[in-house]
């Protein structure tokens, strides 16, 4: 099957890595030229679909984590100096202005000048504070970001962890005690625990790591697969349910295709990241079940991906991250599975983002567009959801994995 792999990479994909990398690069520029606050320190804080900027705007920790986690990536692929500058002022801010210096763990948001607006530690932003650090140390061996990284580890497992039926729960006031509404976002149910917040707690403990390989992580990680594999996944329909209450009963029934796909992935490389066979082999089939009826129920004729699913309701919008998810979500199903219909998806799929999703006059991409491929305008470009790290990720894993083949592209 490595035969036939390089063969296919040689033929069919070379060409669109490059365009990839294009891509990427282009991105990267945006936010180096658009987003920097040069006033206030950071980065700005919202920017909108024409352009416009924000500058008093709040600050969002995800936001920040995402930029640093981009940056420092783009730099360790790339060994480019000028994201490794990004990626300095992006880890010095977040710590500056977003660590807690009394309980530690990051705040959930601060006001343009950098003064907290917001207290509560969010499960989430906690992760993504460890995904950036980890990455940030992977890049440029700073012990600092490490030490961070470490340090909420053992916060997450010690103030979040349900000792009584396994899992985190969603977030905490700032001296550790309940929330009352522990919600994401708006959108989100006020329920103790979802998948998305176990999927990027998943996400950093498999970056932590790979630059330190502790026997308890490796545990958690192990630990985080099973509840993946044993309570968030439907057991009828193969979809991830999305919002659980203490005791992991299913309180939700949508279908966000999107996370299905990414969380094939991401399941996957964490399974790898621990090197235990059993798990490996195990979390392959969960992996690929979830691309197949991803495509099967949420692919659209041209090759992009719905929204979401809950009951007879299809959200037929195509937002920008699960377009982004998925074209690492069917690169690695063929690399599970040799099966070259992966490969000819992505194309197909990447066809749709350069033709629908990048917007060659403002920058960047567009949130969402309809069925129809008409732009949402009221959506954010840069805010405290729309981060580089999706689109930029989806093209550096490719680009990365690339990488493994590169002899034979010569």
């Amino acid at each position: 099957m490595e035969v036939t792999k390089k063969r296919i990479i040689k033929s069919e994909i070379f060409e669109l890595a490059k365009e990839m990398e294009a891509e990427l690069q282009r991105l990267l520029d945006f936010w180096i030229k658009e987003t920097l606050d040069p006033e206030n320190g950071g980065f700005i804080g919202r920017i909108d679909h024409f352009g416009n900027k924000y500058p008093k705007a709040i600050k969002g920790v995800v936001l920040n984590a995402r930029i640093l986690w981009t940056f420092a990536s783009a730099y360790r692929i790339t060994k480019q100096e000028n994201y490794k500058e990004v990626a300095d002022l992006a880890f010095h801010y977040l710590i500056n202005k977003f660590w807690d210096k009394k309980e530690g763990g990051f705040f959930w948001a601060v006001d343009y000048r950098g003064n907290v607006t917001s207290e509560r530690k969010q499960t989430y932003a906690q992760g993504f504070g460890i995904y950036a650090l980890a990455e940030y140390n992977r890049a440029t061996g700073n012990t600092q970001a490490l030490e961070y990284a470490r340090q909420l580890y053992y916060i997450i497992e010690s103030k979040y962890w349900d000792k009584a039926h396994d899992g985190y729960i969603e977030a905490l006031n700032k001296d550790w005690s309940c929330l009352e509404d522990m919600r994401l976002s708006d959108k989100d149910a006020n329920l103790p625990k979802s998948m998305n917040t176990h999927l990027h707690i998943l996400e950093p403990y498999a970056n932590l790591y790979r630059i330190w390989p502790d026997r308890q992580l490796k545990e958690s990680i192990k630990s985080l697969i099973g509840i993946f594999q044993n309570k968030i996944i439907d057991a009828e329909t193969g979809h991830y349910n999305l919002f659980f209450d203490m005791n992991w009963s299913a309180k939700s029934h949508g279908i966000s295709f999107g996370h299905d796909i990414e969380g094939a992935w991401l399941m996957h490389e964490a399974a790898e990241v621990t090197g235990d066979p059993g798990v490996i082999e195990s979390v392959r089939e969960t992996a690929l079940n979830l691309v197949d009826i991803t495509l099967r129920e949420g692919l659209d004729e041209d090759g992009s991906l719905f929204n979401e699913k809950d009951g007879d309701h299809l959200d037929s919008d195509k937002h920008w991250w699960p377009q982004a998810e998925a074209m690492v979500g069917l690169f690695d199903a063929w690399e599970i599975s040799g099966n070259n219909d992966y490969l000819s998806a992505i194309d197909k799929l990447w066809i749709f983002i350069k033709n629908m999703l990048v917007d060659t006059v403002n920058g960047e991409w567009y949130w969402s567009v309809d069925k129809k491929g008409v732009p949402h305008t009221q959506e954010d470009k840069v805010g405290f959801w729309k981060c580089p790290y999706h689109n930029c990720r989806a093209l550096m894993e490719i680009i990365e994995r690339l990488n493994k083949y590169k002899i034979d592209m010569k």
